[in-house]
């Protein structure tokens, strides 16, 4: 028992009571009563973590620990918390030293949560995958444990503003069977991508209606969310902007 893990949760469980969120979880028993698994989460906003640890809790109160960017852990506010829940900061220059903090975890036995897209998908359909949770799953035994969220880029993801109000929104969550750690990173991590897919289409169709030009709804059901290539080209210049800042920033830093 974790008594500021479960306070935390507790404390969750109280704000979607107040904002009214409906919850529909299928396949807690894909996640492992005990041992090590990856919690590999697809990624459309900013609170999917705590609506992934959902199934692990239900499934014998375990938790995940989320990798999670650094400048979370750097706050004041929210950093404290994280490093008690005993999440992992990922710096995203210099990855290596959060990789290996990830496969200890695995090896002791943890289920470590992470986002193979990296990023929040601004399409809300899956973004290709970086190589990571395979890698992880390969180099400790650990099982994939896929798991799908939609609905909780109604509350908050980028771009708009957060809903945290009383919204009653649904938020299904679907977690298909593990997938062992077998073969190279790259095959397993195309494997774990369609698996993914599959899931995604499967809980889109069951959500109900996707109503038109809403900022919510991907492109492809009639939405106002940019397309996948669309907003691919929006990550990249987002990334050229920030990378741009930087290098001027240190290059004011060496006069």
């Amino acid at each position: 028992m974790e008594p500021v893990y479960s306070t935390v949760i507790t404390a969750a469980r109280m704000l979607w009571l107040a904002e009214g969120l409906k919850f529909e979880i299928s396949g807690v028993e894909n996640v492992p009563q005990s041992g090590s698994g990856v919690i590999a989460i697809n990624h459309t906003g900013y609170l999917d973590f705590t609506y992934a640890g959902i199934p692990a809790y239900l499934q014998g109160k375990r938790y995940v620990r989320f990798m999670a960017k650094k400048e979370v852990f750097d706050s004041k506010a929210t950093g404290p918390i994280m490093r008690s829940l005993k999440h992992i900061p990922v710096d995203r220059t210099q990855g290596a030293e959060s990789y290996r903090a990830a496969v200890e975890y695995l090896k002791r036995g943890e289920l470590v949560g992470v986002y193979p897209e990296a990023t929040i998908s601004r399409s809300f359909e899956l973004k290709a995958f970086k190589s990571g949770a395979a890698r992880m799953a390969l180099e400790s035994g650990a099982p994939i444990i896929p798991t799908v969220i939609w609905g909780a880029q109604r509350v908050w993801t980028k771009g708009h503003p957060k809903r945290l109000g009383r919204s009653g929104y649904k938020i299904k969550i679907g977690v298909t069977e593990p997938i062992e750690p077998v073969g190279d990173a790259e095959a397993l991590t195309a494997k774990l991508h369609a698996v993914m897919s599959e899931k995604l289409l499967e809980l889109q169709d069951a959500y109900g209606p996707h109503p038109t030009g809403e900022f919510w709804v991907p492109a492809r059901l009639g939405g106002s969310a940019p397309t996948l290539e669309e907003a691919n080209r929006m990550d990249a210049e987002e990334q050229a902007a920030r990378a741009a800042k930087r290098a001027e920033r240190e290059a004011r830093e060496t006069d």
